[in-house]
């Protein structure tokens, strides 16, 4: 258990019109994991059930190598939910207070002012009065400043220009420095993953259908472009989703080498995350 920071093994969630697993997900400590899928896939669902915000309906969760009820464990957790916010009459200098109360002798004071300083924030002004990035950045603050050993983002870098997301990536790559450190994030902007992620989880419709390591995804899957003779030259399993139109083929494959060694004259780029997403949700749609 020591290697893991959380382990999600056969967990589910059902909901009126929506069923989240079951899903096996091991989050490695000293990792950078992104966790991808389409809107509505089971990603903030799967932090949720994580962090122990909502139960599971069945299944075993061990987070930090305990349970996510246990208040000692949920304390070295740090946490920034996409829709969560504080109260827009505080200031980053009354927030910090109320964090302190909460989290006692872990709180670090002098880090959290210190990240305030290094994020540009004013203490005095009033939370209404922040943009989104700012916001974020206050809520990233907050759950640095009490040195949580898991960091679960969920849509931490969502709507924020550039320049501060890229601040942001840079804050993500310090912090698992500490090779006893371990990040979790849910992003629909994925060459901010492909950036700094060790590992790929992919939810569609709510099912995990992969967690593999960043490198050797986006080395193994394709973008091939070439004729429906060609294509079929390929073996079963090979292909995962084509679309056809005036010009040819372009699919998503597999073994990319493979791929490149069994047809020589045909185009088969590395694919990104984004499309692999994009063909796996066509494959769906047929």
């Amino acid at each position: 258990m020591a290697n893991e920071a959380a382990i999600l093994h056969g967990v589910q969630k059902q909901y009126k019109d929506f069923t989240l697993g079951p899903i096996d997900l091991t989050i490695p400590t000293g990792t950078i994991v992104g966790l991808v899928g389409e809107n509505g896939a089971g990603k903030t669902t799967t932090l949720r059930l994580l962090c122990g915000v909502n139960p599971a309906d069945s299944g075993e969760i061990t987070l930090l190598g305990s349970q996510p009820s246990d208040p000692a464990v949920r304390a070295r957790l740090g946490v920034v939910f996409e829709d969560a916010y504080f109260y827009g009459g505080l200031n980053a200098e009354q927030i910090g207070k109320s964090m302190a109360g909460i989290f006692g002798t872990r709180w670090d004071s002098g880090q959290y002012s210190a990240l305030l300083q290094r994020f540009g924030l004013d203490l005095h002004k009033k939370i209404s009065e922040y943009s989104r990035g700012m916001r974020m950045k206050l809520s990233l603050a907050t759950a640095l400043a009490h040195h949580p050993d898991l960091l679960v983002l969920d849509e931490a870098t969502a709507g924020l220009d550039p320049v501060v997301r890229s601040e942001i990536l840079d804050l993500f790559l310090e912090f698992i420095q500490d090779e006893g450190h371990t990040l979790l994030m849910s992003s629909h902007i994925t060459s901010d993953l492909e950036q700094v992620a060790d590992s790929i989880a992919y939810l569609h419709h709510g099912q995990l259908l992969f967690h593999e390591e960043k490198d050797i995804l986006l080395q193994e899957y394709g973008l091939l472009r070439c004729s429906r003779a060609m294509l079929d030259q390929l073996p079963a399993g090979t292909v995962i989703h084509t679309v056809e139109n005036a010009f040819g083929c372009e699919s998503l494959v597999k073994e990319r080498e493979t791929v490149r060694r069994l047809l020589p004259d045909a185009i088969c780029d590395p694919a990104a995350i984004d499309d692999i997403m994009r063909f796996y949700s066509g494959r769906d749609e047929q």
